[in-house]
């Protein structure tokens, strides 16, 4: 068995993917700030203030996620137990492909004015593999999650739910090194020449 971990310096790809939501927030506070004050520098610093605060509770919640994340690769397969609460699965023999793994840390809903500026957190992008599996997920869930895991493919035969472990996450450069050697081991007609 051999463990891989996310490796540091991944904090920028989460927060690129709340640039919308954080922009808009700044924005909001910047105007309420100037409101308040009744000046241009007391609401960009006001709007500043307020979004760095959210940028710090990322940091926390990333830093959290990265040191309980861990992805294993055994005989029988692969999986991911994360600090959310997830463990997700996947038999060798059960992994149908690699491909593009979507995670979504946020509700994927549009906030902001209707007719106006409207922004969401963008899902985070990584290759992976995908199959059928087993997944176990926290007692607690948004209902977006719920409703979005209900949706995924079954299989018919065994009736295990699709699941996906984004190995690009932990590594983007994962096809070339020690993870790609095991899948190149264990179902080497995943990879391509």
């Amino acid at each position: 068995m051999e463990e891989f971990r996310i490796r540091p310096g991944s904090f920028p790809r989460l927060a690129l993917a709340f640039a919308g939501p954080l922009l808009l927030f700044f924005l909001v506070c910047l105007l309420l700030g100037a409101i308040l004050t009744g000046s241009t520098a007391g609401g960009v610093l006001l709007g500043l203030l307020a979004a760095g605060a959210l940028v710090g509770v990322l940091v926390v919640k990333h830093r959290r996620l990265v040191s309980g994340t861990v992805v294993r690769f055994s005989d029988a397969g692969v999986e991911l137990n994360d600090a959310r609460g997830f463990l997700v699965r996947l038999r060798w023999a059960d992994i149908t492909r690699v491909g593009v793994v979507e995670t979504r840390s946020a509700d994927p809903r549009r906030i902001g004015r209707v007719g106006g500026l409207r922004v969401r957190a963008q899902p985070l992008r990584a290759t992976g593999l995908i199959g059928w599996g087993t997944r176990r997920t926290p007692e607690r869930l948004p209902g977006w999650m719920r409703a979005r895991l209900a949706a995924v493919p079954v299989d018919p035969a065994s009736g295990r739910p699709e699941v996906a472990i984004p190995l690009g996450e932990l590594d983007p450069l994962w096809e070339r090194g020690p993870m790609g050697a095991w899948i190149r081991r264990y179902r080497p007609d995943l990879m391509g020449p």
